[in-house]
């Protein structure tokens, strides 16, 4: 194992973690494997859940791992029926925050352009920290995959929310293994796959 990480992520603060060495890459891309394994900005938290579970990650590896929406961006069509017309209800999501609701609508007005952006962290949008846990707390999480890691009555993963909320160094520990463990995602084998001699392209 070489000590490494996103090299972004550790100068915006972020954790470091050791990459296990020896997982072959793939010989083709599978877009419709990834667009039925990975999940939406609009699915339930059960529908996230079971994905995860699926690949055999549990719900502190899903919240650990959004947790990455501490920085970064997205285009107004992921969330902008959060604002306007939440589930067919000609309502917004009742669980935004109403000062973020109008600042949200600020950049996103109905009918306007969906490929506007805006930061997932309102907070600290440029480092890699645990406000986004404070965020939801606060129901100021963009994606409703994002708030209904909080917002959802009874579900498990309120209370990691709230541990990764009071600790960020319980956040990163728990980030880094999660990376680990995504990355162990079964794995090729045998004459599956190749060691490529370039990361870009197939050998």
């Amino acid at each position: 194992m070489i000590p490494h990480n996103l090299p972004y992520l550790e100068h915006a603060g972020g954790p470091t973690w050791e990459v296990q060495l020896g997982r072959r890459d793939s010989k083709a891309a599978n877009q419709a494997g990834a667009n039925t394994s990975i999940p939406s900005p609009f699915e339930s938290l059960s529908n996230v859940t079971a994905k995860f579970t699926a690949v055999g990650l549990d719900s502190t590896d899903l919240v650990a791992l959004s947790g990455a929406h501490t920085f970064g961006r997205a285009q107004c069509r992921v969330f902008s029926q959060r604002l306007y017309n939440f589930s067919n209800t000609g309502n917004p999501d009742p669980s935004l925050d109403t000062t973020y609701l109008g600042t949200l609508r600020q950049t996103c007005p109905e009918g306007g352009n969906g490929n506007a952006i805006t930061n997932l962290d309102p907070s600290t949008p440029n480092g890699f920290d645990n406000n986004y846990f404070t965020n939801l707390q606060n129901n100021q999480g963009l994606l409703q995959t994002d708030q209904e890691l909080f917002s959802t009555t009874g579900a498990d993963t309120v209370d990691i929310v709230n541990r990764f909320a009071n600790s960020q160094s319980e956040f990163f520990d728990n980030f880094a293994k999660s990376m680990i463990n995504m990355g162990n995602i079964s794995p090729l084998t045998g004459n599956n796959g190749e060691i490529r001699l370039d990361c870009k392209r197939v050998n």
